[in-house]
């Protein structure tokens, strides 16, 4: 890829964590159509939810301009993995309860609770859309867009989910921080279903004690 450049930990946590936004504007809907639309909404959201596992590749968008991609592994519910490519080398793992972020070059290790991260709204057995959480639904013929928010998740952040509206597929989402920048990932060459091996979405807890005293040292 042209232009790669590398991420910050922050960024990587946004993939998403989808390019640009749609250039069509979002419709909010009030009322009884909001209904309407969350009931579509959830339509989407339950076919994705359905996917017990999937893979393939992705291509992340940071704010800035910055561009990088690799391979990512799902299992739901709660685990994923991106292993990011040359020069990044970075590796964004869930294991179900924490999301680490592991730069080995940099010896860095970051964990996260996956409660109180984006991520948590992908990976659930099943994705919840009551409430507040969706904030608006454009549907078009060849894209269905989600944009959901919950404050008790992540914040004043919000995920913009994109999917096919024949098929459901994910297509992408971009995360928009609590100051309005966007992390935009798009994924392709999707393989639905498989298995993985029993280390993919492993953390190792006593790497990430270890590096995190190292740091706490120097």
């Amino acid at each position: 890829m042209n232009d790669i450049r590398t991420p910050t930990r922050r960024r990587l946590l946004g993939f998403a964590a989808a390019i640009a936004l749609t250039a069509t504007p979002l419709v909010a809907f009030n009322g009884p159509a909001q209904a309407q639309g969350s009931d579509a909404a959830q339509r989407i959201a339950d076919h994705f939810a359905s996917v017990r596992s999937m893979s393939g590749e992705f291509v992340q968008f940071g704010p800035r301009g910055e561009q990088t991609g690799g391979k990512f592994f799902l299992q739901r519910p709660g685990k994923i993995r991106f292993n990011y490519e040359a020069p990044s080398n970075f590796k964004v793992i869930s294991d179900g309860q924490s999301v680490v972020i592991l730069n080995s070059k940099m010896r860095t290790s970051d964990l996260y609770p996956l409660s109180k991260t984006p991520l948590k709204l992908l990976l659930d057995e099943r994705i919840d859309l009551s409430g507040n959480k969706v904030k608006s639904v454009t549907e078009e013929d060849d894209l269905t867009t989600i944009k959901l928010s919950d404050k008790q998740v992540f914040g004043n952040s919000t995920i913009t989910m994109m999917f096919d509206p024949k098929t459901y597929e994910l297509r992408q989402w971009t995360i928009t921080d609590a100051q309005g920048k966007d992390t935009t990932v798009m994924v392709f060459n999707v393989k639905q279903g498989g298995s993985f091996p029993g280390d993919t979405f492993k953390i190792d807890y006593k790497l990430n004690r270890e590096l995190n005293a190292q740091k706490k040292s120097d």
